[in-house]
């Protein structure tokens, strides 16, 4: 067995689509150009050895993100696979906040149309109302905190 290779990326770039990138691509570790030089023979060391490093900054992003993800044993994605696209649009404007009439404005349709939609996706999800649904969307990933 060959042993794997193992990359630490050092770089100025600290945007979460590098870091991603490189950890898809298999680098051990990711570190910003400013680390103490102090510290860096010790991540190398720490790399070759098999182990993961990640800049402090990255870590905490990575934990953010993660804390944002659908909850495992949460509800399901089969129940949003019940849903039609257009459900799922309303069921995320809804997420949002918005009133049938902005839905309506916002989808170029009725408001009649809206609340048929709406009740079809409290049906499918088994919700009680829009407040359950608004819970489910987050709790399922539709929707996270922050999303435009």
């Amino acid at each position: 067995m060959q042993p794997a290779d193992t990359v630490l990326v050092l770089t100025t770039f600290d945007l979460d689509q590098y870091v991603y990138e490189a950890l898809r691509a298999g680098a051990s570790g990711f570190l910003l150009k400013d680390v103490p030089p102090e510290h860096l023979a010790p991540a190398v060391r720490i790399v070759a050895g098999g182990e993961a490093l990640l800049a402090p900054l990255i870590t905490r992003r990575l934990i953010e993100e993660f804390a944002r993800r659908p909850v495992p044993g949460g509800p399901s994605s089969a129940s949003l696979q019940q849903l039609t696209p257009r459900e799922r649009d309303v069921l995320m404007l809804v997420a949002r906040g918005m009133s049938n009439l902005e839905i309506a404005e916002r989808l170029f349709v009725g408001e009649s149309t809206v609340k048929t939609h709406v009740a079809h996706v409290l049906s499918k999800l088994g919700a009680r109302d829009r407040i359950h649904a608004v819970v489910f969307a987050y709790e399922s990933g539709l929707v996270q905190p922050g999303q435009p």
